[in-house]
């Protein structure tokens, strides 16, 4: 009788098995070679669930950024105050919790960017659209509650992807020197503007 194999939870298997290579190598230095024999499969078997390095890069960073969202999930929901909510957003791009997976998503933007695919536009764009949900709703929650103004709805794209922006430009000039200094200090100044004075 033939074996089953979950394909789904195969391929997560041999993603997850070559973590630690990536964290340690980076991508651009390892070969197929070295991940199947990390993963303890043979080099074809690779092929039978990625395409490339790129592929197991894209599995890796959407298990991850499975984990960490049920953390942030934990987080926010202890959490009081919208400003605070708001930087918690920020701290992927300085927390040493996350400092690996911020490894890899920096080769993960480096690909997407480089030479996007279909598959990995798809991913980015349905991470965008759930996080910025979750923020949108957030920022609309301290708008009801009357903790915030009704205008800082229009603050809300920009808002969002201000964090990433800091992230980005910290790496490649030297005009941001502490990522969360800089978003800390633009969330501060920015709620004095739009908190309901009480």
């Amino acid at each position: 009788m033939a074996i089953i194999v979950d394909k789904v939870q195969k391929k997560r298997d041999i993603a997850l098995s070559c973590r630690d290579i990536f964290f340690e190598n980076g991508i651009r230095n390892l070969t197929i070679s070295q991940i199947a024999k990390t993963a303890g499969i043979g080099k074809g078997t690779i092929y039978d669930y990625f395409r490339n390095k790129d592929d197991i890069v894209f599995e890796i960073v959407n298990i991850m950024i499975q984990e960490r969202n049920k953390t942030l999930e934990t987080l926010i929901s202890g959490t009081k105050s919208t400003k605070d909510k708001i930087k918690l957003f920020g701290s992927f791009f300085y927390s040493d919790e996350d400092a690996q997976l911020r490894g890899l998503y920096k080769e993960f933007i480096s690909i997407a960017l480089s030479s996007p695919d279909e598959e990995m536009i798809k991913f980015q764009t349905e991470c965008f659209n759930l996080y910025y949900l979750w923020f949108e709703k957030t920022i609309e929650h301290a708008i009801n509650s009357g903790e915030i103004i009704a205008e800082s709805k229009q603050f809300c794209k920009g808002l969002f992807v201000f964090a990433e922006g800091m992230f980005i430009s910290s790496l490649a000039t030297n005009a941001i020197v502490n990522v969360k200094d800089e978003i800390d200090s633009f969330v501060d100044a920015l709620f004095k503007l739009v908190e309901v004075k009480k």
